[in-house]
């Protein structure tokens, strides 16, 4: 199964403030620790809010937002997407992560959908086109 662990922001995340070498130089670590054991696929930290913006959707109606957002808490400073046995082996994974702000903190673990999580309505069709914007698709650029 995937697992998209998800990292809450901090009002310093929020004013741009970056980890320190030694948070960075841990998570680098934890990275590394994460490819060893076959269990990450992707991760990354992003910007501030107020460099980002949201789109809102009201039945055709599009509205654009600009950030910043209010309340850190509710927002992602970072996250990853980690293959995994079970939420069980997720959740061990997060406990033995650096704190991420050294304060408090927070990680919010999210298993990502999969076909089959989908039943009947995952028609061959969709699972057809699916499979081929997968293979399509090119990896993230580091």
């Amino acid at each position: 199964m995937r697992v998209m662990a998800l990292i809450k922001a901090t009002r310093d995340s929020e004013a741009g403030v970056m980890p320190s070498e030694k948070l960075l130089t841990e998570m680098g670590a934890f990275n590394e620790e994460l490819s060893r054991a076959g269990v990450l696929h992707s991760g990354e930290g992003l910007h501030p809010s107020a460099n980002g913006a949201r789109v809102l959707f009201s039945g055709e109606e599009r509205t654009v937002i600009a950030g910043p957002f209010a309340e850190p808490a509710e927002l992602i400073a970072g996250f990853w997407i980690w293959r995994v046995a079970s939420l069980e082996e997720a959740i061990d994974w997060a406990k033995r992560c650096p704190n991420p702000t050294g304060e408090e903190a927070e990680i919010e673990l999210r298993p990502v959908f999969e076909a089959e999580d989908f039943g009947e309505a995952f028609t061959p069709e969709l699972r057809e086109q699916e499979e081929r914007l997968r293979a399509q698709t090119p990896p993230a650029e580091s």
